[in-house]
């Protein structure tokens, strides 16, 4: 297989795993939507002009990458979302009796993470992509 080719097809796979895991996370409440959608949007970038432009002009899901290319931003819903799952996932683990320490990685992970989330800007107009 032709080495250009190859990464084609894994960023392709890559793109397509990404968006399907964004897909789930728009109906899940735990699993994040954006950063697989931004994953997704990256990977298609380079492998599919296609599916970037369909994942551009998509009417729930274009907005929050167009506002994360064009302004390096992340919309307000969408914080307040992610902000929500960052609280909920350690309680969710405490009350599944996770062990200690696993529960001490997660919360300094969640903590740098929310660190990033909230030092975005909200984008043009409070940026209300979700």
């Amino acid at each position: 297989m032709d080495k250009r080719l190859g990464i084609r097809l894994f960023w392709l796979v890559t793109g397509l795993l990404a968006l399907g895991l964004g897909i789930l996370g728009a109906v899940l409440p735990l699993l994040p939507t954006t950063p697989f959608l931004l994953v997704a949007a990256f990977a298609f970038a380079r492998s599919s002009p296609r599916l970037a432009a369909w994942l551009e002009a998509h009417p729930q899901f274009g907005p929050l990458v167009a506002n994360w290319r064009d302004h390096g931003a992340i919309g307000r819903r969408a914080k307040i979302a992610a902000m929500a799952v960052i609280v909920a996932t350690p309680l969710v683990s405490l009350a599944l009796g996770i062990p200690p320490w696993i529960l001490a990685v997660q919360i300094v992970v969640l903590t740098l993470v929310s660190a990033f989330i909230l030092s975005r800007p909200d984008g043009p107009g409070g940026g209300t992509a979700l």
